[in-house]
């Protein structure tokens, strides 16, 4: 994903995009988020770095279970309306601006379909946890989401060919979302998994969200103490 993909469309984003209901769709920011960020990070204090922060509207609720949010993006576009929201900075997820073993917690919330190379990104966020913290992963769910997936009927999610190829695509069921606009990389879910054996976390939970079929995955991770 290029950054000047976001760049285009970061007002529409704020203004139009996050201003409509949601439903557990898997475009955008479906139900549940806030449940999933409670149930596997939890309450605990001390810097917690969003990973694609975009416009920061999730720091609200890591404040309110004790954590103190930091931002990193990489488009300058998002990154005018996070601000205001939370304290940030410009940088490639694979390369982040923070020293090894110094953080508590990393979480990475519905953007790991942004990001092509997020093996790498799962290795950052290993490398700056400091021994026994957390890494939390919420993202669309990569066996009921994706330009496979057919979400047009919620009560009958239609997969169509697809969901091994493993692809990037800008194929969506609607072009009211973000994908058709940006396009998503899709991992089948055991790639996905092993990004995360491969970087040196320990998986410790699991969790779905999105009625009647799943469209978030949650996983979260610790760093061997």
């Amino acid at each position: 994903m290029s950054m000047a993909a976001y760049d285009e469309i970061a007002d529409w984003y704020e203004t139009e995009f996050l201003a409509r209901p949601r439903a557990g769709t898997g475009d955008g920011h479906p139900l549940g988020l806030d449940v999933l960020l409670d149930d596997l990070l939890g309450e605990g204090s001390g810097t917690c770095l969003e990973i694609g922060c975009g416009t920061g509207v999730h720091a609200d609720r890591l404040r309110a279970l004790g954590w103190t949010p930091v931002g990193v993006d990489l488009s300058g576009g998002m990154l005018r309306h996070a601000r205001d929201r939370l304290p940030v900075a410009q940088a490639d997820a694979g390369r982040l601006p923070v020293r090894d073993g110094s953080l508590p917690a990393v979480v990475a919330v519905m953007v790991h379909t942004d990001m092509p190379r997020y093996p790498e990104v799962l290795r950052e966020a290993a490398r700056v946890l400091r021994p026994g913290g957390v890494f939390v992963h919420i993202g669309v769910h990569p066996c009921f989401c994706g330009g496979f997936a057919d979400r047009g009927d919620l009560d009958a999610v239609v997969i169509r060919p697809g969901y091994l190829d493993g692809h990037w695509t800008k194929a969506s069921w609607t072009d009211k979302g973000v994908r058709d606009k940006v396009g998503a990389t899709h991992r089948p879910l055991p790639e996905l998994l092993h990004a995360f054996l491969d970087a040196g976390l320990t998986l410790d939970q699991f969790a779905e969200s999105g009625a009647p079929t799943p469209a978030v995955l949650a996983i979260k991770g610790a760093k061997s103490r």
